[in-house]
């Protein structure tokens, strides 16, 4: 029965493949008409049945993945999808007898499909007509008598899965009898083995984090929940369903923020699965900001520093600062311009100029007092340059002593409009004002701060000479032109400078002429045509700094300066912010918990809590337990779901040995699971765990401790608790996660460090 609907869903979609072909065509066939509504017309459909097309295109796994078998509605009525809106059963649905007949059937996928009469053969799960298919349970069972799972591949179903949610009940469909195939889906679902990428759970999404998928986007969405529980999932879900609800709204955009590039690896192949792509950007933190890439990692100790909310007090000292420096005396004069010295620090300290047959020079006070002046306001010290100009010019034409030659306001007006436009039309000029009020970069100041000297009179009452020391060795990293390798704090530092900064107005690039313009003519007629509502699009994307809707993933990682990043791309915009903090790896989640709120700004909450650890075997969930228990006192980790009767394993070896322990162990699973195995090392171990796995091929990875946030394998290793935890509570966060990451077996490994028993237990993990 399912596989004639899904042949029937098939040949209907060839059949909107080729409509939407035919809308191409008929589409570029409106630019030879040759007028200005013609061509913006084109685009338009051109784009609209394009993206239509990609989306009919897309090869997807189990395209028909579910199937709900409903009781008749109380009211009768149909909505826009083809199916009855009520829902609540109507009357006389059952029988005194316990007996009822379906009166609808709906097939659950990942886009709609109507028939040509606007039928229903899959409705697209975002639809209000399939939440029934998430919400329904046995205890609440609503009009649904039995929910269904189709697995298939391609155009082939493989099986089905089904769930009575009114067992008592004797139902019946088209005069036979209703049956139940299969021992459940959501364990079918849990049992698969894992990839690198991940997979959508559009078709086992559970009641509680249905409600999350589906909630009012308005204000600020939090869902807390612990590992297992689906949050990133969830995560990517909603951004799929706010879509499908408001595409409009939602045209400016919809940011998802993660931790790591592993994690967006790992998730980014899910939105196309679920028929979303194109307005969605899944950014890493440290990927935030255009032209810059997070590469390297920086200490604990140096994470705190540099994403701290001290942090901000130096910058704004520095970016006032950096301006605040003396040099050589640049003398303007018939056209030359002449250095009284070699320059110090290539700031300018006197200024000299002829005027009306007079020499006028502005000395090293005067050159402070403007400045001095020009930074009281609080723009941007790179907006601030127009304002250092004028005031430039004010001092000059007071020494000149022209103020007072005309009584008349209008000769008095135009004699000072002559003396400005005589100076600063000199080049020379220009170059003393570049030289004393130079245009400041974000990457240009990051160097400068890796001067201790300097950083040590910006931070000064901030940070101690030693945190300023070590700050300072920290930033000399990124080289002195600035494109060294940056950690992604660095990147938040960049983003923050640009804020303090600014950037110069420059004059937009003329647009390049359409060439299909110059074949018709129309270059003469509007050479400055508007660029077309496809190509505004495209370029809003390319330059998009703001987003409509932004989705924080672990949001309990992010520092305080991340915040402020982070909050800027969504100043106007609604949030979703999940995350768990047990999980969190930043040593102060006060600070950070603060910054957040003024990010979030006094937008409404709404807030959830995910209970259930689909991921981890019981028998892994109560290990992980106990670092939490010592970790954060009081917190309760999520229930898991299922038992597998594989305990975790413990190994005790040398520190000499470690290495090919870990990887014979890593044999030793891949051979018993069938997906991936995970091996979590401390930061610090990285390089030397990818070596330890040389030649085990693709399914055995090595990754540090704040790489494996989000991540999920079939089997894990987990190497030396005491190097991953250190001795702060927010290493033993960071172990937490360690520990969480495997869906089938866990193997710990320890050194001498970790103090294991004869059991090879380590101390960390002992009840």
């Amino acid at each position: 029965m399912e596989q004639d609907h899904l042949d029937k869903v098939y040949r209907r979609l060839e059949e909107n493949i080729h409509e939407a072909e035919f809308l191409m065509r008929d589409a570029a066939k409106l630019g030879q008409v040759g007028t200005p509504g013609a061509l913006a017309e084109r685009d338009a459909q051109v784009f609209r049945a394009g993206v239509h097309l990609n989306r009919l295109n897309n090869e997807f796994e189990d395209f028909l993945f579910g199937r709900i078998d409903l009781l008749l509605g109380k009211d009768g009525k149909k909505g826009p999808d083809g199916a009855f809106t009520s829902i609540e059963t109507a009357d006389d649905a059952v029988a005194p007898n316990n007996t009822a007949q379906i009166a609808e059937t709906l097939h659950i996928g990942r886009i709609g499909v109507l028939e040509a009469d606007y039928t229903p053969l899959v409705i697209d799960w975002r639809a209000p007509a399939a939440a029934p298919f998430y919400r329904s349970t046995p205890v609440d069972p609503g009009r649904v008598v039995r929910r269904r799972v189709i697995r298939s591949k391609g155009r082939r179903v493989l099986g089905v899965e089904d769930d009575l949610m009114r067992p008592e009940l004797t139902a019946t469909l088209d005069g036979a009898p209703l049956p139940a195939i299969g021992d459940g889906a959501l364990m079918a679902a849990l049992g698969q083995a894992r990839s690198h990428t991940m997979r959508d759970i559009v078709s086992s999404i559970q009641a509680e984090q249905d409600l999350v998928i589906r909630a009012p986007a308005a204000s600020v969405t939090h869902v807390e929940g612990g590992p297992g529980t689906g949050k990133t999932a969830v995560a990517l879900h909603r951004a799929a369903y706010l879509l499908y609800q408001d595409r409009r709204r939602y045209a400016g955009g919809i940011l998802i923020v993660s931790p790591t590039p592993l994690l967006v690896a790992y998730t980014e192949g899910v939105l196309p699965s679920l028929g979303e792509e194109g307005q969605v950007a899944i950014r890493a933190v440290g990927n935030l900001v255009d032209g810059a890439e997070a590469t390297v990692y920086d200490t604990p100790e140096i994470a705190r520093l540099k994403g701290s909310a001290r942090m901000l007090k130096v910058l704004r000292k520095a970016a006032r600062g950096a301006l605040e420096r003396s040099g050589p005396t640049v003398s303007v004069r018939n056209g030359q311009l002449t250095l009284d010295e070699e320059p110090a620090s290539g700031t300018p300290n006197r200024l000299r100029v002829v005027a009306f047959g007079r020499r006028l020079e502005l000395e090293a006070g005067d050159l402070d007092r403007i400045r001095q002046s020009v930074l009281s306001g609080t723009a941007p010290v790179n907006l601030l340059r127009p304002r250092a100009r004028r005031l430039l010019l004010d001092a000059l034409w007071s020494k000149s002593g022209a103020a007072g030659r005309h009584a008349d306001p209008e000769l008095a007006a135009e004699l000072r409009s002559s003396f400005d436009e005589d100076i600063t039309t000199e080049d020379d000029f220009i170059r003393f004002l570049d030289a004393w009020w130079p245009e400041l970069t974000p990457r240009g100041l990051l160097v400068a701060m890796a001067d201790e000297r300097r950083l040590g009179r910006w931070a000064r009452r901030i940070f101690t000479p030693g945190e300023v020391r070590r700050l300072a060795r920290s930033l000399r990293r990124a080289g002195a032109d600035g494109k060294g390798p940056l950690s992604v704090h660095d990147v938040a530092i960049l983003d923050e400078l640009q804020l303090l900064l600014g950037t110069p107005h420059r004059p937009r690039k003329k647009r390049e002429l359409d060439p299909l313009d110059q074949l018709t003519g129309l270059e003469e007629l509007m050479p400055q045509r508007e660029e077309t509502q496809r190509e505004r699009a495209e370029r809003l994307a390319a330059e998009r700094t703001e987003y409509a809707h932004v989705i924080v993933d672990e949001a309990q990682d992010l520092t305080p300066m991340q915040w402020r990043m982070v909050g800027r791309r969504g100043r106007h915009a609604t949030w979703t912010v999940v995350g768990d903090p047990a999980q969190s790896s930043w040593p102060d989640p006060e600070e950070a918990v603060e910054a957040r709120e003024e990010a979030l700004g006094s937008r409404p909450r709404r807030r959830f809590q995910l209970t259930v650890n689909y991921r981890n075997p019981a028998e892994i969930a109560e290990l992980a337990a106990r670092v939490l228990a010592r970790a954060m006192p009081g917190m309760e980790s999520p229930t898991a779901v299922r038992s597998t009767g594989v305990v975790p394993r413990f190994t005790a070896v040398g520190d000499a040995a470690i290495g090919s322990v870990v990887r014979e162990e890593t044999q030793r699973l891949l051979a018993r699971v069938d997906g991936t195995v995970g091996v979590v090392v401390a930061m610090n171990r990285r390089e030397e765990a990818a070596g330890w796995l040389t030649g085990l091929g693709e399914r055995a990875v090595a990754l540090g401790s704040l790489e494996a946030k989000g991540l999920e394998y079939d089997a894990t290793v987990v190497v030396s608790p005491a190097e991953i935890a250190g001795n702060t509570a927010a290493g033993l966060r960071v172990l937490y996660v360690c520990l969480t990451r495997a869906t089938q077996e866990l193997t710990v490994i320890s050194g001498r460090r970790d103090e294991p028993d004869a059991q090879g237990v380590p101390e960390l993990l002992r009840g």
